[in-house]
């Protein structure tokens, strides 16, 4: 099926297409057109138009288009989570389950839409403040940028278009090439729910032919990414004086230092690293085990483990499917295979199993190997023991990635040394480091990026302050 760019409130036919491939069976699936420049070019001003439009909608005006939105893809909700399956093999009860969250995204967007304000200012406090009246207000940036990843392609993008219209920004979005699909069905909801012309535009192809355009035009305010280290390392460079928020690499890990029920937490764990076959941002990759509950840990984990059902996406049974690209399973075969040789051990997996690759729990692993210090982003998690509480943080800490962490602990002064102590963005006591609300902040440190997600904390990002005073 032809698929077409959404410009100016419009369906245009691409000049060019390219064949769109389902991860898991590999067949044919849509024909997406790939953007030139002209047409980038039509986007960006399209979007320019709009803005002032967006900009003079009143707070309940934007309120009541996502609350249309959100209200639209609740009556979708089994046609968009098969969307999912079909673009990136996810599995439909992990599908139906990305289609819920965003949903309440958009519901969230609605509600901070009318809760936008600013603050007055005593400067009358000030020496030369007498007799003047002082207050700030928020205001639209303008056009934002929204570069989107493959692996939550409708919840995480709208985490950036819900807030952006909530803020009253216009949006030309690129999402990935692997999950156009989904970014399409998004495009159709917002025209039904009657979002302006023009104030988003969808544009596919192929990344750094539109990236590049996006990120140097002036009049694009600011670039919100979510993606690699070296792509949104090369945007921070280009953006110039554009705001910029990168959610970038993770490399998620848990301290186990002591619980009331151990197999409850292996449980836990074992969906951190597996669900979504582990191309999850805050994904279980690491796990540190004080040594006297390492093995019986492992034990546990390791059964969990097998209970996983692996097969067809579609499938309501499934748990893991496949790999977004065949690359991406060669990549973790070979860093497996990496470890083993340094002298690791597989507690399980390890294998293929056609284009789906077995949930993996390695143990002694080096802090070194590739799987230990990258992000591995698939179905992979190594277990290592620990002596001490010191060590277990210092564990943590040493990687360039600093998402989230998790920590089980009864022991409350610890669980409040771990808040102070980890370098991440997000501390969760008592449970994994995947877990994550829609309303929350979200970002992290380090080589995860700058800025914060969460519609509330979004919009700070997506808005400008001024400041008005008047001389009473």
């Amino acid at each position: 099926m032809k698929k077409k760019l959404f410009i100016n409130g419009k369906w245009i036919e691409g000049k060019e297409y390219e064949e769109l491939r389902s991860p898991y069976d590999q067949q044919v699936i849509a024909q997406i057109p790939l953007a030139d420049k002209q047409e980038v070019e039509e986007a960006i001003s399209s979007a320019h138009r709009a803005a002032k439009v967006m900009r003079e909608l009143t707070p309940l005006e934007r309120s009541e288009i996502l609350e249309k939105v959100s209200d639209l893809i609740k009556e979708r909700a089994e046609e968009c989570a098969m969307i999912l399956v079909s673009e990136n093999a996810k599995p439909l009860k992990a599908a139906r389950a990305e289609i819920a969250r965003t949903i309440e995204t958009y519901k969230f967007a609605a509600e901070e839409a009318k809760r936008i304000h600013g603050e007055t200012v005593p400067v009358d406090a000030a020496k030369n403040g007498k007799g003047r009246f002082g207050f700030t207000k928020r205001e639209p940036l303008g056009v934002i940028a929204a570069i989107t990843p493959f692996n939550f392609p409708f919840n995480l993008t709208a985490h950036k278009l819900g807030p952006a219209f909530a803020a009253g920004n216009t949006v030309v979005l690129k999402p990935a090439s692997q999950t156009p699909l989904s970014a399409f069905m998004t495009a159709k909801i917002f025209e039904e729910a009657g979002l302006p012309a023009g104030a988003l535009n969808v544009i596919t192809g192929k990344g750094r032919t539109i990236g590049d355009q996006l990120v140097t035009d002036a009049r694009i305010k600011m670039v919100t990414f979510t993606g690699s280290v070296p792509v949104g390392l090369g945007i921070k460079e280009k953006a110039g004086l554009k705001r910029v928020t990168l959610e970038l690499g993770s490399n998620a890990a848990v301290i186990i230092d002591s619980v009331d029920d151990l197999d409850a937490v292996a449980a836990r764990c074992a969906e951190g690293a597996f669900n979504f076959a582990g191309q999850v941002c805050i994904s279980v990759q690491r796990i540190y085990v004080k040594e006297e509950l390492f093995e019986e840990f492992v034990e546990k984990m390791a059964n969990h483990t097998k209970e996983l059902v692996l097969g067809d996406p579609k499938s309501e049974e499934t748990d893991i499917s496949a790999l977004i690209h065949p690359a991406e399973t060669d990549r973790i075969e070979s860093w497996i295979k990496e470890s083993v040789e340094g002298g690791a051990t597989i507690i399980c997996g390890g294998k293929r199993e056609g284009t789906v690759f077995q949930p993996t729990i390695l143990v002694n692993v080096k802090e070194t190997d590739s799987i230990s210090c990258k992000e591995a982003f698939g179905p992979v998690v190594t277990v290592n023991p620990f002596k001490t509480w010191d060590e277990a943080i210092r564990l943590v800490n040493k990687s360039e990635y600093g998402l989230q962490a998790g920590v089980y602990t009864t022991n409350i002064q610890k669980a409040f040394q771990a808040v102070d102590r980890l370098e991440v963005g997000g501390v969760i006591i008592n449970d994994i480091p995947s877990f994550r609300v829609d309303n929350m902040p979200y970002g992290g440190v380090k080589n995860s990026g700058v800025g914060k997600e969460g519609v509330k904390y979004s919009v700070e990002e997506m808005t400008e302050v001024k400041f008005v005073a008047f001389k009473l």
